[in-house]
């Protein structure tokens, strides 16, 4: 079965791919379908479904990358908030409920709005590779 956390990184398409970081043990890629503009996905290359999963130095990875991915939202976006998630299985709402991925999403005060709540459908404000080249320079680096 095709999982795109496991196939994008293998490609040779980060811009297309929307992957701003590879790091030694995970990446960070845009979300495609974003809640927010700057949704942000921190996945392992390890294709796992649960965090008891992977190693101690994984985790630590990880959380690293989250933590890079907060500043730079920051920096490029200036948010009033962040949401960060994890979640495992279906039942919790994962859309990929095979391969774990933290969730990195900017939040504004009254982000939320009629298209989202009645339409169920998202408006965002900027072209997604124009958010892509808002964000690139602040993954350099690592």
């Amino acid at each position: 079965m095709e999982c795109i956390l496991c196939d994008k990184p293998k490609q040779k398409k980060d811009k297309a791919n929307l992957i701003l970081l590879k790091g030694k043990t995970g990446f960070v890629m845009m979300n495609l379908y974003p809640y927010n503009n700057g949704h942000l996905m921190v996945s392992p290359y390890k294709h796992a479904d649960t965090l008891e999963d992977l190693s101690n130095e994984v985790l630590k990875d990880l959380m690293q990358m989250v933590k890079q991915s907060l500043a730079a939202l920051r920096k490029a976006f200036q948010p009033e908030g962040v949401n960060v998630g994890l979640n495992l299985g279906k039942a919790a709402g994962a859309g990929i409920d095979d391969h774990l991925h933290f969730h990195v999403v900017p939040r504004w005060e009254g982000d939320t709005n009629f298209m989202t709540v009645l339409a169920e459908s998202r408006v965002i404000p900027e072209d997604l590779m124009e958010t892509y080249r808002h964000l690139k320079p602040h993954f350099k680096g690592r």
